[in-house]
C-alpha cells in the first residue's frame, strides 16, 4: 500500500499536471460550446465528446508513463500504422460533407485516420531529425532526401486518397518547423520554397478540384467566385456575423442567432466553426480564453522540450506546438475571412472524438517527455533509421 502511495506522489510530482489542467479547461470549455452549438441537432455529439474526453484523460496519463524513446524505437511498427493507415483509408474511407474521403466508419463510430497519422509522424520525424543530427551530416543531400522523401511520400498519398488539403497542409508545416529546429542549414528552406514555388502551379492545375480552387480563393476575390451570397461564401458571412454580434460578452449560451439557427445558419457550427460559435455567444471575452489557453498549451509544450535536455524529446515537443498552432492560426482564420476554409479542427474545441483524445494522446507524450528527464548526455540510438 505505501509502495502505491510512494508511486502516485512521484507521478503527480513528475507529470505535467500544469498542461493536463490545461487540457481540460479546453476541453471542458469546448464541450460547452458544442453543447450550444447542438442544441437543435440531438444529444449525441455531447455523448460522443464526453466519451472521447474520457478516453483522452486515460490516454493522457498512460502516455506520461510510456517511455517515448523506447516508443520511437518502434520505428518500422510506427511506419507500418502511418501508412497501414491511409492505404485502410483508400479501401474502406468514407467521404464527410466537404467531399474529402477522410473517414473509416464502422458500427457508427466515425474515425478520422489524419489525427491519429500527425501524432505518429511527429515521433518518427523526431526520431529520423535525431539520429542523422547524432550519426549522420543533418544536411547532407542524401539527409535532406529521405527526410522529403518520408514528407513526399506521405503528402502525397494523403492527399490523392483523401483530397484533404487541411490535414496534408499540416503535415508540411510541422515538417518545416521540425527541421529548422532541428538545425537544418537556412539554404535547404530557399531550395524548398523555390521547389514549392514551381510545383503549386502544377498542382493549381492538375490535382486540386474545381472546389478546393475556389475555397483558398474565396477569402479574397469572394465577389467573383459567389456573387449571390448563396454558395461557397455562405458560411464563412455566417461566421464572421456570429463574431460581430458577440461583441465583448456574448449573447449567451443557447441565445446565438447564427448558433441556434437550425436552417439557415452556421451548418459546421460543432466543428469548424466552433470559434464563430464561441465569438457570438461568449463573446469576445470567449475567444480570448480559446486563444490564451491553446497558446499556453503551445508554450507549454515549447518549454518542456527545451528544458529536456534531449534532442528527441525537444523535437518531439516542438512538432506537436506546431501542429496545434497551425491549427489554431487556421481555425480562427477562416472564421474572421482571413484564411481558406480547410476543414482543420480547433484543437480541443471542436467536435471530434478521435481529434479529441488524440489531442491528449499526444500532450501525454509531451508530459512524459517531463516525466523522465534525459541527462546532458543524450541516450544514443542503436538502430539505424
Amino acid at each position: 500500500m505505501r509502495s502505491k502511495l510512494s508511486f502516485v506522489r512521484d507521478f503527480l510530482k513528475r507529470a505535467d499536471l500544469f498542461l493536463f489542467f490545461l487540457c481540460l479547461a479546453s476541453a471542458i470549455l469546448g464541450l460547452v460550446a458544442i453543447s450550444s452549438a447542438t442544441r437543435t441537432m440531438g444529444q449525441s455529439y455531447i455523448y460522443v465528446q464526453t466519451f472521447a474526453l474520457i478516453i483522452g484523460i486515460v490516454l493522457y496519463f498512460v502516455f506520461t508513463l510510456i517511455d517515448a524513446d523506447i516508443f520511437a524505437d518502434q520505428w518500422p511498427l510506427l511506419v507500418v500504422a502511418e501508412f497501414g493507415l491511409i492505404i485502410l483509408l483508400a479501401l474502406v474511407g468514407s467521404h464527410d460533407d466537404t467531399g474529402n474521403k477522410a473517414w473509416i466508419r464502422f458500427l457508427g463510430i466515425g474515425i478520422q485516420p489524419a489525427e491519429v497519422i500527425k501524432v505518429i509522424y511527429i515521433v518518427l520525424t523526431a526520431k529520423h531529425l535525431t539520429y542523422l543530427k547524432e550519426y549522420r551530416s543533418l544536411s547532407s543531400p542524401l539527409s535532406v532526401l529521405q527526410l522529403v522523401g518520408h514528407l513526399g511520400l506521405l503528402f502525397g498519398m494523403y492527399m490523392f486518397i483523401s483530397s484533404d488539403l487541411g490535414n496534408s497542409l499540416v503535415f508540411l508545416f510541422v515538417f518545416a518547423v521540425m527541421v529548422f529546429a532541428a538545425g537544418v542549414k537556412l539554404y535547404w528552406f530557399l531550395f524548398g520554397g523555390a521547389a514549392i514555388a514551381l510545383v503549386v502551379p502544377l498542382a493549381w492545375n492538375y490535382v486540386l478540384s474545381d472546389n478546393q480552387k475556389k475555397r483558398i480563393l474565396l477569402p479574397y476575390i469572394q465577389d467573383q467566385i459567389d456573387p449571390s451570397g448563396f454558395g461557397l461564401s455562405w458560411e464563412p458571412t455566417r461566421a464572421k456575423l456570429a463574431l460581430s454580434s458577440g461583441r465583448m460578452w456574448g449573447t449567451g449560451l443557447y441565445q446565438g442567432t447564427q448558433t441556434q439557427t437550425a436552417e439557415g445558419g452556421l451548418r459546421s457550427k460543432h466543428a469548424d466553426y466552433i470559434f464563430a460559435c464561441i465569438g457570438e455567444e461568449m463573446g469576445m471575452a470567449g475567444c480570448i480564453a480559446v486563444i490564451v489557453l491553446l497558446t499556453a498549451i503551445i508554450l507549454r509544450c515549447v518549454y518542456v522540450g527545451l528544458r529536456c535536455h534531449s534532442t528527441f524529446g525537444m523535437l518531439v515537443c516542438i512538432g506537436m506546438a506546431s501542429m496545434i498552432c497551425f491549427q489554431l492560426f487556421n481555425s480562427v482564420g477562416m472564421c474572421t475571412g482571413l484564411t481558406p476554409v480547410i476543414g482543420l479542427t480547433l484543437p480541443f474545441f471542436s467536435y471530434g472524438g478521435s481529434s479529441l483524445f488524440t489531442m491528449f494522446a499526444a500532450m501525454g507524450i509531451v508530459s512524459g517527455i517531463r516525466y523522465r528527464p534525459k541527462p546532458t548526455q543524450f541516450r544514443s540510438y542503436s538502430s539505424e533509421f
